[in-house]
């Protein structure tokens, strides 16, 4: 079989159509000043594990000034840096070790809102009804005889009213918390100012962005404003339920001109710098925010939602392909990120099993063994990567990091528990620091302990004790990685026709293959080099929960 590497180099405008892309929750990731909170300085301390790691890209989630309502996705100041993360020199200081390092640098901006702190939201809460400060947001009087109802039935992601009333009668939009109060992308103040912090920091060396809530810019804001209805709380699941493009402030065809106005400021670049929508939209829809003269790329995430089932899998991977292929673009693969239930416990989750409901639990209703949610992630993780297209990792699945379920309620921090009435515990489970070492107040996070606390389990998983032991995930990663980059070549897949039931069996170009059995039974391994097993193996018989790759 031919070795080909991946053109990777810096002049590459296509690097990120096959690459592996690393994501960092910076507050989660490493602390270098010790007060508890991961920062700039301690991502740049640890360049080296993703570089060893293998991967070719390091993607930043938000690190700029915020009172964390959001995990950061409140932002204060879309063109610095929150000063308890660091500062700009610390961020060039980073970017130029990645790339030193041979590591991409990718940022999340969050154009969808700002803090309630930013200035402009000051301003415009200073500023009378009608100003041309409070253009910039979404201001309306509210309902009934004295005001004193919402403008609209529409309902916050968080839970609740997606308006706040104002200390002057007035009421102002945020379909997230309300201390993130929504922009108005009709008005051209906002858009020229997101075209100056795209050139900022693409000016300050970073690769590409990860835009945040991709499909929810563009509002109907005519008037008069319309109700949902009973279509959904949110309206995200309530999508496929109204004419494409039609909803009143997700996914509208008018977003799409506000990206083709950003990749003419990304193509000015050399090379262009390159974008990834967080759309959580249908596949056909998701489609159109990667097309080349758009963002380019959009994350996959019917992948992430599907559970552990060889026939519906193979659907999702047929149709993303598609998808892409259609748009132009190369297809995206995530199993984990900061929003959702860590796959090392989600795929361990009975069929219709609500994740907010196991939460609630604290991981007891089901409970679930870490060692065969181990060995799950670890087959699910092989699958992925030897799929056409680019892949996402988040920090931690690396050492096989379940949920930390199990936080008590006075430690939680997102704002999901306090807005839905402690109905829903949130998403602090994934965002726990990582473990860099197996002992220590922090397990090597930082000298001053963790944000979060974390449980005494996570010296087992830590980098230091998995660094050279024959097994250990941590291993499996680099090594799949590695070959990965050796075998990588080519943007689709060869279905084998005959494959058992329960199995997913496909080739790549140059005889690749890769085989996972999801059913309940062993099955016998086609002919073939065996490179690589997510768990052992016994001779030639492929054991329940298992992916292995094929010469």
């Amino acid at each position: 079989m031919a070795e080909r590497s991946p053109d990777l180099s810096p002049k590459n405008p296509d690097w990120w159509r096959q690459a592996v892309i690393y994501q960092v929750y910076p507050r989660s990731f490493a602390d270098a000043d010790g007060d508890g909170l991961g920062d700039l300085r301690g991502i740049t301390q640890r360049l080296d594990h993703l570089a060893g790691l293998g991967v070719d890209a390091v993607w930043l989630s938000p690190f700029y000034p915020s009172e964390l309502a959001d995990g950061g996705y409140d932002v204060a100041d879309h063109r610095d840096v929150d000063p308890r993360l660091g500062t700009l020199d610390d961020f060039d200081a980073l970017v130029g070790e990645a790339h030193r390092l041979g590591l991409k640098v990718v940022v999340d901006i969050v154009p969808n809102h700002t803090s309630h702190q930013h200035p402009w939201f000051q301003e415009a809460l200073r500023a009378a009804p009608g100003s041309p400060a409070r253009e910039r947001y979404v201001f309306r009087p509210g309902r009934g005889p004295h005001g004193e109802l919402p403008p609209t039935d529409w309902q916050s992601v968080f839970g609740g009213s997606a308006w706040k009333r104002t200390p002057d009668g007035e009421w102002y939009l945020h379909l997230f918390a309300p201390e993130q109060p929504d922009l108005n992308w009709d008005n051209e103040d906002v858009r020229a100012d997101l075209r100056t912090t795209l050139r900022f920091w693409s000016d300050r060396g970073v690769d590409g962005f990860r835009v945040d809530v991709a499909h929810g810019l563009a509002k109907d804001l005519a008037e008069p404003l319309r109700d949902i209805g009973n279509i959904g709380a949110t309206g995200e699941e309530s999508l496929p339920l109204v004419p494409p493009g039609s909803h009143p402030y997700w996914d509208r065809d008018e977003v799409h001109e506000i990206y083709r106005d950003w990749r003419k400021v990304l193509d000015a670049y050399s090379p262009p710098r390159t974008a990834v929508a967080e759309a959580w939209v249908p596949g056909p829809r998701r489609a159109l925010y990667a097309r080349p003269d758009e963002l380019g790329q959009a994350f996959n995430f019917e992948y992430l939602e599907t559970r552990w089932d060889a026939d519906e899998l193979r659907r999702v991977i047929t149709d993303e392909l598609a998808t892409a292929r259609a748009a132009g673009a190369t297809a995206t693969w995530v199993l984990s990120n900061h929003d959702v239930v860590r796959h090392a416990s989600r795929l361990m989750l009975p069929p219709g099993t609500d994740p907010a409901a196991w939460l609630l639990s604290g991981g007891s209703a089901p409970a679930i063994d870490p060692g065969a949610g181990l060995r799950r992630a670890r087959a699910a993780t092989l699958l992925m990567l030897a799929l056409p297209g680019s892949s996402y990792l988040y920090q931690g699945e690396e050492l096989g990091l379940p949920e930390v379920a199990d936080l008590p309620t006075e430690v939680l921090q997102d704002p999901i528990w306090e807005q839905t009435g402690h109905v829903r515990k949130g998403r602090d489970g994934c965002r726990v620091p990582l473990p860099w070492t197996a002992d220590g107040p922090s397990y090597g996070f930082g000298p001053g302990g963790a944000w979060l606390p974390q449980p005494s389990s996570f010296a087992a998983y830590a980098v230091e004790a998995q660094t050279g032991a024959e097994g250990s995930t941590l291993e499996l990663y680099r090594t799949a990685l590695r070959l990965r980059r050796k075998l990588l070549e080519g943007e689709e897949l060869t279905w084998t026709p005959d494959a058992p039931a329960g199995v997913l069996d496909f080739t790549r170009s140059e005889g690749w293959r890769c085989v996972t059995n999801l059913g309940d039974g062993p099955v016998r391994l086609p002919l073939g080099e065996v490179l690589l097993t997510s768990s052992p193996i016994d001779g030639r018989t492929l054991p329940p929960d298992t992916t292995v790759w094929l010469a």
